[in-house]
C-alpha cells in the first residue's frame, strides 16, 4: 500500500510529465506566444511563463516552507520569462522535481503534521504540498487552454484518470 508521502509524489510526477509533454517539442514562438497583448501590458501568461512559474512555486513550498532552505525564488523573473528553447523549459521542470523528489526522500508521515510559518500564517506540510499539486493542476490546465488557443482548438491528449493509477492502487 501507498503511503500518503508516495501519492503526493506520484502526483507531482504525473503533473510534471504533462507539463513537460506539452511543452518538450514546440518551437519557441509557441513557448512565448500570449494570447492576448495590449501595448506593454501582457494580459495572459505564455507556456514559458506558466512553465516557470510552475517550477518557482513548487521550488517555494517544497523547499523554502517544507524543508525550510534559505529563500531563492525570484516571483517577478517567472513573469518575465522568455524562452530560448523547448529543452530549457523542460530542464527548469526536471531541475524543480528532483528537488521535489530530494525533498520527499527526506520525509515521512509524521511530518505531515509538522507546522511551517508562511507570511505569518501556520500551515501544515500536508497543506503545503497539497497547495503545490493543487497549483500545478490549475496552471497546467492555463498551459492547455493556452496552447489549444495557439492550434485553433486542437490539442494534447492527457491520459484518463484511471491511467496514471499507481500500480500498487491508491
Amino acid at each position: 500500500m501507498l503511503t500518503e508521502l508516495d501519492c503526493y509524489r506520484h502526483r507531482l510526477d504525473h503533473l510534471h510529465q504533462w507539463v513537460i509533454d506539452l511543452v518538450a517539442d514546440l518551437p519557441v514562438e509557441v513557448l512565448n506566444w500570449r494570447p492576448f497583448e495590449t501595448g506593454e501590458q501582457a494580459e495572459v501568461n505564455s507556456l514559458a511563463v506558466l512553465t516557470a512559474h510552475i517550477a518557482g512555486t513548487e521550488h517555494f513550498w517544497m523547499a523554502e516552507v517544507i524543508d525550510q532552505q534559505p529563500a531563492t525564488r525570484n516571483r517577478q523573473a517567472e513573469f518575465a520569462c522568455c524562452a530560448g528553447n523547448a529543452d530549457e523549459m523542460v530542464q527548469i521542470l526536471e531541475k524543480t522535481a528532483l528537488e521535489t523528489r530530494d525533498v520527499f526522500a527526506r520525509l515521512c508521515n509524521a511530518d505531515l503534521d509538522d507546522v511551517r510559518m508562511v507570511d505569518g500564517h501556520t500551515v501544515y506540510v500536508r497543506w503545503a504540498i497539497t497547495q503545490a499539486i493543487e497549483h500545478t493542476a490549475l496552471h497546467f490546465g492555463h498551459m492547455q487552454m493556452t496552447y489549444q488557443m495557439f492550434q485553433q482548438g486542437k490539442c494534447k491528449p492527457t491520459p484518463f484518470w484511471y491511467a496514471y493509477l499507481p500500480s500498487e492502487g491508491v
